[in-house]
């Protein structure tokens, strides 16, 4: 079943020098965008990360030093790849917890402050592991019955994650399920908002999940000692707080969301 899409999503997937989104960098990024009209856009890149690629990080997708050392920095590619998901949803497999937050990390790197909030995405992983519980090699073969060759290829992971998608939304469009209250819905539908619902864990403000919605819509932190504070209440009475995360080693992008809270409770 083919994707109905309002607007192009962007599939992607990143080959890094490991796990850490805050210190770890880029070095390759395949895409796939797929426009409304059903075409689709495939390119693969690899990047210069500007630091060696750790041994363990090589064993897991192949790329050397060497293969990069000729390649453009993330810096000298970043605008073509913001103008290929400008106006685009994005997509992925453990999208939500790595891919977006190490790219959003990448871009305020390099000065480039991309709207991420504008955006709807897609984790297959979410909805595959709240169906079956499995990885993306599993994945392939439960929903497309095919061996996944080349697996930490980041094209080939990419190719699949989409393949994956399209999969899922045959089995479980117009399925119903019965929660344990015998409550019986549709949890999958056939659009993007939809879809980037079902595929969210929380509700996260920044990528990292250190500040989240409460159930009141409220920014609240999620970790330390102020975890279920609201953030705009603990900059008021412990203004030093701010400071101390800026000058700490968190996430780009949680420090340009707690600035955004900050100046909005200062204007308000």
């Amino acid at each position: 079943m083919d994707l109905k899409l309002k607007n192009p999503v962007v599939f992607f997937d990143l080959e890094t020098t490991g796990i850490d989104i805050v210190k770890d960098r880029i070095v390759e990024i395949s895409y796939i965008k797929v426009k409304p009209d059903g075409s689709e856009e495939v390119k693969t890149q690899r990047i210069n990360p500007e630091m060696p690629i750790p041994a363990e990080a090589q064993a897991i997708h192949g790329i050397t030093d060497d293969d990069v050392k000729d390649m453009p920095t993330f810096k000298e590619y970043a605008k073509s790849f913001v103008k290929v998901i400008e106006g685009a949803d994005l997509g992925g497999f453990n999208s939500n917890k790595f891919d977006i937050p190490l790219l959003a990390e990448e871009l305020l790197r390099v000065g480039i402050d991309f709207d991420f909030k504008k955006r709807k995405f897609i984790d297959v992983q979410v909805i595959f592991h709240k169906m079956e519980k499995r990885t993306l090699s599993a994945a392939y073969k439960f929903y497309c019955d095919k061996e996944l060759d080349g697996a930490h290829s980041a094209e080939v992971d990419t190719r699949a994650t989409y393949e994956v998608l399209k999969a899922q939304l045959d089995r479980y469009i117009g399925a119903e399920y019965e929660d344990m209250q015998g409550n019986k819905s549709t949890p999958i539908e056939n659009s993007i908002e939809a879809l980037s619902e079902f595929s969210s864990h929380t509700k996260n403000v920044d990528f990292a999940g250190r500040i989240v919605l409460n159930e009141k819509n409220v920014e609240v932190f999620n970790f330390g000692k102020y975890k279920g504070r609201a953030v705009a209440d603990v900059f008021e009475k412990d203004p030093g707080y701010y400071g101390w995360m800026l000058n700490n080693d968190f996430p780009l992008y949680t420090k340009k969301v707690l600035t955004q809270i900050k100046l909005r409770a200062m204007q308000g």
